[in-house]
């Protein structure tokens, strides 16, 4: 499940950094074409690779725990050759500019998501559905070939609910007439605030929800339900509900907690897990979970995600500015089709994942394997002993075939945790020694995120030397390809946000001896003769000048404003109010700001 959230994560990153603002370079027919020969391959691959272990597994020659060692790799290259395909069906078969001809959904994120999760969940289902034989026999779990594709997907498709919710939240304020509630959500501070409250909320309410989705029912009457309920009623645990986990038929070995809040707190565990352990075995499985409770991992786990978060608004700018510099890239922003903007949006995403996947599985992985043995030590202490926590992973090693060694990035290997429990017999500060060090650890993360956060979104000195660099590179590009109205265009901007007025000013002057159509340097021309700092640099008779001339071109809402506040500087007070109220009519988004403009012009 942790592998397909940061699938997932990737995916969804991957769609959602596309270009999409064109129509799509090639038919309909040809980029349908392109995707199923992609899926037919992968599936045609998958089939003999399974065939290939299949025929190990038959073999015998080979002991369980490398031959799952070796299923587990093989899933592990399939999911990474499904998100390679994805990103081939979404940059060079245009999935997401098909998906953006279908006239309304331009505007709902959250459909196009759920198009994107669709056409990756088909590549995941089709490794299912051809792994399932192997699976099957390595680890003993004897359901059929459709519920078991079934199961990963009623199994994995939870971790996109928070991910469902939030989006569908954002589309909603997108299309609501509180501009100002919009603009601060679309900012730094109220994207943050916003996804930390709704997560935190998520992880509290979400579990009542999830278990209804995984089928979950009390565990049924019997003696060892009785004694988990006493046992937990006996350690004064507060939770809402012991829980059966029908997960794959409830034929897996496992157990799990779900919620903050002991309201909406649950502990599940399968059939198999049930008749498997005596109750001393369940009862030190049940403290484990316990223990993720007593430590708040899972609040910690909403930390983590809200850290991602910072980083990676402030980093996404760094990897645009490193795209602007690499000359062969630079080029693409020169062209003007749809492939060459796909092909530097996706030179863009690449810095992108990997920032994800180090994140993920080395920063957010070392946490995840130390909150594991945490809550392994917590499990011996409130037994007295590690004997019953140690039997129950040697068992649930054996029984389901898994490799007793082989650790991923999430949990130490079962006979890396057991080494750990042995050693508190002998070293009895194990488990203070453990707690001190995931706490000096969070520490270090807390401090590094924070400093890392504000340089990368706020510090000065990184802002000016992008500026630097991109008006560097715009520069050399400009002088390759005269005249080129979208490059100098850039390169103003770039200057507006430097501070630079006069240059701006004089580069926007070229524009529009080059472009006298040019709308956007027309007004933002007229504005800086109104607003500059430098009154040396004003004019206001000019800017009425260029300002009508841009609205004439487009009469966009902004554009108004600009003519607006050029009447008004020029004495043509009933003129300044008339257009912003046509400016205030015309749109949803800044009317806060319209109207006060209109408050000044009265």
């Amino acid at each position: 499940m942790f592998n397909n959230i940061l699938y997932f994560i990737v995916v969804l990153l991957i769609f959602n950094v596309s270009y999409a603002e064109t129509s799509p370079d090639d038919s309909l027919i040809y980029s349908t074409a392109g995707m199923l020969i992609c899926w037919a391959v992968f599936a045609v691959y998958c089939r003999l690779r399974f065939s290939v272990l299949n025929q190990l597994v038959n073999s015998g020659r080979y002991p369980e725990g490398a031959l799952s060692e070796r299923y587990e790799r093989l899933n592990l290259r399939l999911s990474i050759l499904a998100i390679l395909l994805f990103s081939i069906d979404i940059y060079f078969f245009s999935f997401k500019q098909w998906l953006l001809a279908i006239p309304g959904l331009e505007t709902l994120s959250v459909v196009q998501g759920l198009f994107a999760v669709a056409l990756f969940l088909l590549y995941l289902s089709t490794i299912w559905y051809l792994g399932w034989p192997t699976y099957r026999k390595l680890f003993r779990v004897h359901v059929s070939r459709g519920s078991f594709v079934l199961s990963n997907l009623r199994f994995n498709l939870p971790v996109l609910f928070p991910w469902f919710v939030l989006t569908f939240l954002y589309d909603l304020l997108s299309l609501s007439p509180w501009a100002a509630t919009s603009d601060f959500l679309n900012g730094l501070y109220g994207q943050t605030l916003f996804f930390a409250v709704f997560l935190a909320l998520l992880v509290m309410v979400m579990p009542k929800f999830i278990q209804y989705w995984w089928g979950c029912k009390p565990i049924e009457a019997s003696e060892k339900g009785r004694h988990l309920e006493a046992f937990l009623k006996n350690q004064n645990f507060r939770y809402r509900r012991l829980l059966s986990w029908p997960i794959f038929e409830g034929r897996l070995l496992t157990a799990g907690i779900m919620g903050i809040v002991p309201r909406y707190r649950y502990i599940m565990v399968t059939d198999a897990l049930m008749s498997a352990l005596t109750t001393e075995e369940l009862e030190s499985v049940l403290a484990h979970e316990m223990g993720h409770a007593r430590y708040f991992h899972l609040l910690f786990y909403v930390l983590f995600f809200v850290g991602f978060m910072v980083i990676s608004l402030g980093l996404s700018d760094v990897y645009i500015y490193m795209a602007y510099m690499w000359s062969p890239l630079a080029d693409l922003i020169s062209e003007d089709d749809a492939r060459s903007m796909t092909l530097f949006y996706l030179s863009v995403a690449v810095p992108m994942l990997l920032t994800l996947l180090i994140y993920f599985r080395y920063i957010m992985g070392f946490f995840m394997r130390h909150f594991e043995r945490q809550a392994d030590l917590y499990a011996a202490a409130v037994m007295g002993t590690p004997a019953f926590i140690v039997n129950a992973l040697e068992k649930i090693a054996y029984l389901s075939g898994k490799s007793r060694d082989l650790p991923n990035w999430h949990h130490f290997s079962i006979g890396q945790r057991v080494a750990c429990l042995l050693k508190t017999l002998h070293e009895p500060g194990t488990g203070k020694k453990q707690n001190r060090l995931v706490l000096i650890s969070f520490l270090i993360y807390l401090a590094g995120i924070g400093i890392l956060g504000y340089y990368l979104n706020f510090g000065d000195i990184k802002t000016h030397m992008a500026y630097d660099l991109v008006s560097k590179e715009l520069r050399q590009k400009l002088a390759e390809h005269p005249r080129n109205v979208s490059l100098a265009m850039n390169l103003a901007m770039v200057y507006q946000r430097m501070g630079k007025e006069a240059a701006t000013m004089d580069l926007y002057e070229q524009i529009i001896q080059w472009n006298p159509q040019q709308a956007v340097a027309l007004n933002n021309l007229a504005w800086m003769m109104l607003t500059a700092s430098n009154p040396d640099l004003r004019n206001k008779s000019r800017a009425l000048v260029l300002a009508r001339k841009a609205v004439t071109i487009d009469a966009e809402p902004q554009y108004l404003d600009t003519l607006a506040e050029a009447c008004f500087q020029n004495g043509l007070i009933e003129d300044a109010i008339k257009i912003i109220q046509d400016a205030i009519h015309r749109t949803r988004e800044n009317r806060d700001y319209y109207e006060s403009q209109l408050r000044k012009f009265r």
